[in-house]
């Protein structure tokens, strides 16, 4: 039987199955009856003791919504609830408590944008929409976000064949073409969709505010040409990303062009071409010949300024490796290193002195930084000279005698091979001979070939092998920037030569460091992609490599949510966390959402967080075991460290470089003596 009974005569009963609550949903449901009234009756029983009381079993919720309006004086406390009263008590009213709870049937996640979107149309905001409902703001834009997704992702999340979080990710960027793309990729995936493999696939197409390109030209003149910005609102870090990448790339190439005009004109070069690269390729600068210049040298007052700031630099170092240090501390010492090596940068980059006679021949580059402004590179390069064409032997047209191709056409084939067989035994012995010369011999075969194309009468060669993945790169890592400043600091004089000749008694000629430095880019670009994990990828001798070389993987790469933690498992990550910080420090993210955790641990792998030294040590160490080097931990003293990788191949001993790398002085003696 229904009738009504008055607020004040209800009591919450003890046989209600409900025991726990969402505070946020609470909300929600009083936000709800305060703009429609109660639209579903409780269902009661009649109290003995006391008398004229009725115990909820069904409805605690409402009771406790309209009991909290009656506190705020927005309902009387004798208000009038309908309710369904119940005969019998005790097994058939915890009967009808659980019924209700469990029958009840949550919105779809698409009639809810559906709902809200009609009230949209109807004249509301998103402000109304979120006070009737009890809702968040940022819950309403989320919702409203979804209702324009594409109609093939957003039928699929009403049938109830994507999940919330995926539909999410697919509505991290506007476009619906690419949603629906991408919905149609992912249909026919082995591995089925992720929320992170499909926020990945939508953002391809897009670039991060932080992006070198997007920090020169500056969201506002972006948006002014018709850019467009999307900010996710399902990211806790209100991550942005710029949709329109041809128009980043045409802005960002214009002003720096405009940019390279006025330092040519300012520094008086006879040009300065614009690269949005942070380093100069060597398809840059084909047709372009290296000029060494030399930087002018310090004063005594700039060398003893210099040295007083690197002391300085030395006591805010001992501040950030002090143990009883603060975070603030070492925040604020931090800083000051960073203020004072920019200090010495300003008076130690000096810029080499170029003659003025041929200032007006030689050029430079404007590459930008990562931080978005433009700066010269160090570099500077002159136009090569045109050369005669040369056949595939390597000579010069003008060296060709013609006469020898009458005399070999006087013997027949098999005479010319063997004849040129027994001329190479003859050349061979008195190579191997000279071990100095087979090894400048060895280092220019292998390195013409790549960089000429010229048939050079050997089938040694430093060939690049075929990676996993075609077109991975990775060009903010440590290891990648140092390969590339590396080789752009490759003395390429030798290049200049006429013929092949020319160009292996010029490559002779170079210091051994530089001869050095050529080998060590041959042979390092020959090494084939491995983890030491079982299977394809598994080369046990690069383990030996990396133990005789002590690399620390650590120094060289760290772990963050785009190159690891997006795409691995919660479970994989707690053991990450327990490895570094023990069941503790895992503990503390045991509520977190795949996402957040995925943050938590680029911060904690980073290094960004409060916790005690060992951990943070422990974490700043730490790389997944395929990444590991065995043995790979060496002292201090005898690491390669990052910072350092650009500066040149040093000591060839210390590097762990073989005998005869160490010593390439050449002995023409050698020859003749044997």
């Amino acid at each position: 039987m229904t009738q009504t009974i008055p607020l004040n005569k209800l009591v919450p009963s003890s046989r209600n199955v409900r025991r726990q609550s969402d505070p946020a949903a609470d909300a929600e449901l009083k936000a709800d009856i305060e703009a429609r009234g109660l639209l579903q009756n409780l269902i009661v029983t009649a109290l003995k003791k006391p008398r004229g009381k009725y115990a909820v079993e069904g409805g605690g919720r409402r009771l406790a919504a309209l009991s909290a309006l009656a506190a705020d004086d927005k309902l009387p406390v004798d208000f009038g609830v309908p309710c369904l009263v119940l005969d019998d008590i005790g097994t058939n009213a915890a009967e009808a408590s659980l019924a209700e709870n469990f029958q009840r049937l949550a919105l779809n996640p698409a009639d809810e944008c559906l709902a809200f979107q009609h009230f949209i149309e109807k004249g509301s905001d998103v402000a109304g929409v979120a006070k009737r409902f009890g809702l968040t703001v940022r819950f309403v834009e989320g919702r409203l976000r979804l209702a324009a997704l594409a109609p093939v992702v957003f039928e699929a999340l009403g049938r109830g064949d994507i999940t919330l979080d995926i539909a999410k990710a697919y509505a991290t960027t506007p476009d619906q073409e690419r949603q629906a793309y991408v919905f149609e990729q992912m249909a026919t995936s082995y591995n089925g969709a992720h929320p992170d493999s499909i926020r990945r696939m939508m953002t391809q197409a897009t670039v991060a505010a932080s992006d070198p390109r997007a920090r020169f030209v500056g969201e506002d003149a972006y948006v002014a040409a018709g850019g467009r910005v999307e900010r996710d609102l399902f990211a806790d870090d209100q991550s942005t990303r710029w949709l329109d990448i041809a128009l980043l790339e045409r802005l960002a190439s214009e002003k720096l062009e405009a940019a390279a005009a006025s330092v040519a004109t300012e520094t008086g070069l006879g040009w300065v071409r614009p690269s949005l690269d942070q380093h100069v390729s060597w398809e840059q600068t084909e047709g372009l010949q290296r000029v060494t210049l030399e930087a002018p040298a310090l004063t005594a007052e700039e060398q003893a300024e210099v040295t007083a700031l690197e002391a300085s630099a030395s006591d805010q170092i001992a501040i950030i490796e002090d143990e009883d240090a603060t975070d603030d501390q070492r925040a604020a010492a931090e800083a000051e290193v960073e203020r004072l090596e920019h200090a010495i940068e300003a008076i130690t980059d000096k810029p080499p002195v170029i003659d003025e006679a041929a200032r007006s021949t030689l050029g430079r580059f404007l590459v930008l930084g990562r931080d978005g402004q433009p700066r010269l590179h160090e570099a500077v390069y002159a136009e090569k000279p045109d050369t005669p064409p040369e056949d595939e032997t390597g000579d010069t047209s003008e060296e060709r005698d013609d006469s020898s191709t009458g005399r070999r056409g006087a013997f027949t084939q098999r005479l010319t091979d063997e004849l040129a067989i027994q001329r190479r035994d003859i050349l061979a012995v008195h190579v191997a001979a000279d071990p100095d010369f087979a090894l400048d011999l060895a280092i220019f075969l292998m390195i013409d070939r790549a960089s000429c194309g010229q048939r050079n009468g050997s089938s040694l060669s430093a060939r690049h092998p075929s990676d996993p993945i075609l077109g991975f790169k990775t060009p903010l890592a440590p290891a990648t920037i140092a390969r590339e400043e590396a080789e752009a600091a490759l003395d390429r004089s030798w290049t200049e030569g006429e013929s092949l000749a020319a160009r292996f008694d010029a490559f002779r000629a170079l210091g051994q460091d530089a001869r050095a430095a050529w080998l060590g880019h041959a042979v390092a670009g020959t090494l084939e992609a491995s983890l030491d994990v079982a299977g394809a990828s598994a080369c046990r001798f690069h383990d030996h490599l990396g133990s005789l070389l002590g690399i620390d993987t650590a120094r060289w790469w760290r772990p963050t949510g785009s190159n690891f933690f997006d795409r691995i498992s919660k479970p994989m990550m707690f053991e990450a966390l327990g490895e570094v910080g023990g069941p503790v420090l895992a503990a503390r993210y045991m509520a977190s959402k795949k996402a957040e955790l995925a943050q938590a641990c680029e911060r904690i792998f980073a290094g960004d967080f409060i916790g005690e030294v060992e951990v943070k040590e422990a974490a700043t160490a730490w790389v997944p075991a395929p990444m590991r080097f065995a043995g790979g931990s060496v002292p201090a003293d005898q690491a390669v460290h990052p910072e350092a990788a650009a500066d040149g191949p040093g000591d060839p001993e210390a590097a762990g470089a073989s005998g005869a790398a160490a010593s390439l002085e050449v002995d023409a003696d050698k020859l003749e003596a044997a």
